[in-house]
């Protein structure tokens, strides 16, 4: 690295201690709150301010050099664009080409035809199915493909967006076929499988919790009313299947398998019709989108009424629905055979073989991290990872050209589509981008190893904290990937001195951390560009969720608390 300047870390500023260094270190979060939570301004100005907060404190406060603090900035914005927009852009794609050529329609009436009440769509599409594409891909894609298809049911776009930010949070810690657990294991050196039942021990019960807390949140008691049955079960059975695969199989299907279970514990229960919503349980959620949704009458599908056996021809109109419904889930269906594909070992090699290590400049080995942050002085490594070929977006972009095929779509007007997702990514990109250059400039800078000595004060107590320190870092960069990357060793070092079991409170970190994906401007830029919140509803977003995310965050916390002193007592 001839040319490149080196810089060794330190952690308290201007000759303070550390409770002055970490209010100075959590400027950069306080911006991003200040702006979006109590100025109610959109999440992109929030970002680009609090990307300029940062280079102020990593240049002024730590004396980062000027040209390696731009360097950082420039990985977070590097790795915002690929592999996050990557997946977003062709996600969103593969949703407007079901749009367009009329297919959302049929998938629309689809499932009218299992149920024609929001809440128990809500649940099967924001839960559920979420649950799924967050297993398979991770990165945004559940959030932007669930709230789009719940969008296109009648939910407001402010609904839709928050039911599934709130959805979007027990299945984190196991997404991306478990990207999260693996990173933690690699980053700590503790065992994996050891990892992955520690941390199924800490997200179960919330996942258990997490479809009554998800309709109660958005609608109320009523929301719950006469469906207490599925709601329960989905949430129950979601859980049972996550214990078990995380402890027999691992962390890579746990989401997968806990998530096909929990569908068909919905659908099921609805193949029997259960009798419609009492008047007034329906107050404010959507009626439009399912015709009949609020009386229990049935969606139809250009006409066609399959459940009418008693009509002349009814048989062959219920042949025809199949038919449509067929062909109009087969892009989606795509999408599922193209993750597992991309992530079935011996295409994942294949694909692999292209991918490669880049040293980022001016940052590869450049900043030493020095203890307590690690044991011994040892270089930062900075490498983006190009893998063009073997990226989860790549997969969808595959099934979005597959799925124009299908679907017979004019290249023309495939080209159109494509155009039409480019121009609704612009500012959900930049605020992606600045936020995760923010991220990245406060894990290169010290500030993040600032905070998180400040958690490790709090001695009996870290348990929980551990669990909110990972909260905090998946707020700041949007991935429990990125947050266990960032804190995963800090937990490790600090439960070693405390006497806490090492295993435990590294999952109790990626646990917490998923409780801040709901808040991460990342996610509710994803949702805003799948939805299109406008700015001041994005604020309200913000707001809305902040609180349930404190409250399941604080839950995780004394979850891990218990098990700290009560299965691994000190």
């Amino acid at each position: 690295m001839t040319g490149t300047q080196y810089w060794t870390q330190h952690y308290l500023l201007f000759g303070h201690g550390l409770g002055v260094s970490c209010l100075l270190a959590a400027l950069p979060i306080f911006t991003l709150l200040l702006v979006v939570g109590i100025l109610r301004r959109a999440a992109w100005l929030a970002g680009v301010l609090g990307l300029v907060v940062t280079l102020l404190l990593a240049t002024v406060g730590y004396r980062m050099p000027v040209p390696m603090a731009l360097s950082a900035a420039g990985m977070g914005v590097a790795f915002a664009l690929f592999p996050i927009t990557w997946i977003i852009f062709w996600a969103l794609a593969l949703f407007r080409v079901t749009v367009e050529t009329g297919q959302f329609a049929v998938i629309r009436d689809s499932i009218g035809q299992l149920t024609p009440d929001p809440r128990l769509q809500a649940l099967l599409i924001a839960f559920a199915l979420g649950a799924f594409l967050e297993g398979a891909a991770g990165f945004g894609t559940p959030v932007a493909i669930a709230a789009t298809m719940l969008v296109g049911l009648g939910f407001t776009p402010f609904r839709a967006s928050a039911i599934c930010l709130i959805a979007n949070t027990a299945p984190v810690a196991f997404g991306s076929l478990g990207i999260p657990i693996i990173t933690l294991a690699a980053t700590t050196g503790l065992p994996l499988a050891r990892l992955s039942t520690a941390t199924a021990a800490m997200c179960t019960p919330v996942a258990v919790l997490l479809p009554l807390y998800m309709l109660l949140a958005t609608g109320g008691r009523r929301a719950v009313s006469g469906i207490w049955l599925p709601t329960l079960a989905s949430g129950a059975i979601f859980g049972a299947v996550e214990v078990a695969v995380s402890v027999y199989l691992g962390p890579q299907l746990t989401d997968i398998l806990a998530s096909l279970s929990a569908i068909a514990a919905l659908v099921l229960p609805l193949r029997w019709r259960p009798a419609p919503p009492a008047p007034g349980d329906l107050e404010g959620w959507p009626s439009r989108g399912i015709p009949g949704a609020v009386s229990g009458g049935r969606g139809n599908t250009a006409g066609v009424e399959p459940r009418a056996q008693s009509q002349p021809g009814a048989t062959f109109r219920a042949a025809t629905f199949r038919a449509a419904t067929f062909r109009a889930w087969m892009p989606y269906g795509l999408l599922v055979a193209c993750v597992l594909l991309w992530g079935w070992s011996p295409v994942q090699r294949a694909l692999g073989g292209s991918t490669r290590l880049v040293p980022w400049p001016l940052l590869h080995d450049a900043v030493t991290r020095v203890p307590p942050i690690v044991r011994a002085p040892a270089p930062y490594h900075a490498l983006f990872t190009l893998n063009l070929l073997a990226a989860s977006g790549t997969a969808c972009m595959a099934a979005t050209l597959l799925s124009a095929v299908w679907l017979r779509l004019a290249p023309r007007r495939f080209v159109g589509i494509l155009m039409g997702v480019s121009g609704q990514l612009g500012l959900p990109t930049l605020t992606v981008a600045a936020v995760l250059g923010l991220a990245f400039l406060m894990n290169y800078c010290g500030a993040t190893a600032t905070l998180g000595l400040a958690f490790a004060t709090t001695g009996r107590l870290f348990p929980f904290f551990s669990a909110l320190l990972g909260w905090l870092g998946v707020f700041l960069t949007g991935s429990d990937t990125s947050a266990n990357a960032l804190f995963g060793s800090l937990p490790v070092v600090t439960a070693t001195r405390l006497g806490f079991s090492p295993v435990l409170m590294a999952a109790a970190n990626s646990s917490g951390g998923v409780m801040g994906k709901m808040i991460s401007l990342q996610t509710i830029a994803i949702a805003a560009a799948a939805t299109g919140l406008t700015a001041k509803e994005q604020a309200r977003l913000f707001r809305f969720t902040l609180r349930h995310s404190i409250a399941l965050a604080a839950l995780t916390g004394g979850i891990a608390l218990g098990l700290a002193y009560v299965i691994h007592p000190r």
